[in-house]
């Protein structure tokens, strides 16, 4: 029998008393790659923005030579693997005043934690990834969490082959193996992001049909589905009450991409990464725990990952501070690279300056207080909070 327990940092002050340990589960470093397909989506569904973005890209063109290519461009989060691994870690050790034990997981990567296995401090961190996999019509994010270090290069090839399968050609049985070989293996954990997270726009409709088609033929091989820190209130509730369907235990999972630390993790009573896989896989036990920044409206939140997206950071290590040197487009004979080496005159069109302008007042004092106050959906707080306390 599943055990879940949902609490709120906000609510319960003394929440973790009584734990060894604090997890921070899934989130991303300067070594996971963001996609930048969505601005194109963003397009067709909002009109306005068409022309804007038609004359950007025939501007560029026209300056550059380089065609707008948002399914090979793509960002990286601004911090570097030991700056993500010390957020995590010390929310969990300054806030609740536990141990604090973090799983990275990238975007079909798994370069961020085998750096991390070399630094003393950090030695510990479980191999893990956040694994892209084709479905149907859409893919979903599996969180594979603790991959044997030893063969983790190997696994690494395989998702990556499997994600790159073509739509015609794709094996369901393949996957289904390969899950049942994974979940065979103790130690791992394999964790459903996000499932009601819309991610490739099927619909939301169709999007459910998929994934419960998804639980009922691999379900048995996944640990938990994920209330994801970065999903708005319903869509966790939803995931709630689709895990409470399945008999699956829920679990956090921050989905970190900015300077904020996750928004949930989870209590233990494990001292180790392989004993919590046990704590879940085997005794069927997982408590998350909300922490305040959650408590925030949504929308709020999702402009100030913005805002961490395209801020500069002086202070980081060289690469990671400009925002254009997080962003990267093919070039004119197709090599992906940096934009800032993409610039004509050295530095960003006038055009993309004033766009980033716009986006930083958004997130200025008085107005982001002003925006705080018209997106709260305090509302859907107390409706989730309700459903808990019944």
């Amino acid at each position: 029998m599943s055990q879940s327990s949902v609490s709120y940092l906000w609510r319960e002050p003394e929440a973790a008393k009584g734990f060894a340990t604090g997890v921070s589960l899934h989130s991303h470093t300067n070594q996971s790659k963001e996609t930048l397909d969505f601005i194109s989506e963003l397009s067709k569904e909002w009109s306005f923005l068409q022309p804007i973005i038609r004359w950007g890209e025939q501007r560029s063109k026209r300056l550059t030579g380089i065609d707008a290519d948002y399914a090979r461009a793509y960002w990286t989060p601004p911090l570097t693997p030991s700056l993500a691994f010390d957020l995590e870690r010390k929310q969990i050790e300054e806030k609740l005043q536990i141990q604090g034990l973090v799983s990275i997981t990238d975007h079909d990567d798994i370069n961020a934690p085998m750096l991390l296995r070399t630094v003393p401090s950090s030695r510990h961190i479980p191999v893990s990834v956040e694994w892209t996999v084709p479905f149907g019509a859409t893919a979903f994010h599996l969180g594979i969490h603790n991959l044997p270090s030893a063969t983790g290069a190997e696994w690494m090839e395989r998702m990556a082959a499997f994600t790159a399968i073509p739509v015609v050609t794709r094996a369901p049985k393949l996957l289904t193996e390969m899950l049942a070989e994974l979940d065979e293996q103790p130690g791992v954990l394999i964790v459903f992001n996000h499932p009601l997270w819309d991610l490739y726009r099927v619909g939301k409709e169709k999007h459910e049909v998929l994934v419960n088609e998804f639980l009922a033929v691999n379900g048995q091989f996944v640990h938990a589905l994920e209330l994801n820190g970065l999903r708005d209130w319903k869509e966790n509730r939803e995931t709630s009450t689709l895990a409470g369907k399945w008999n699956q235990l829920v679990i956090s999972g921050g989905d970190r991409h900015g300077v904020e630390p996750n928004a949930n993790v989870n209590l233990t009573r494990a001292t180790s990464f392989n004993e919590f896989v046990y704590e879940v896989r085997r005794e069927r036990e997982s408590h998350v725990l909300f922490m305040p920044q959650y408590a925030e409206p949504w929308k709020h939140r999702i402009l100030q990952s913005t805002l961490d997206a395209i801020r500069n950071y002086p202070e980081f290590p060289e690469g990671s501070r400009l925002w254009d040197e997080r962003v990267y487009h093919p070039d004119a004979e197709g090599v992906i690279q940096p934009m800032t080496r993409l610039w004509t005159t050295g530095h960003a069109p006038a055009f993309f300056r004033a766009v980033l302008v716009m986006v930083r007042i958004m997130g200025a004092g008085p107005v982001s207080n002003g925006l705080r106050m018209a997106w709260n959906d305090s509302g859907e707080m107390r409706a989730t909070l309700a459903k808990l306390d019944a």
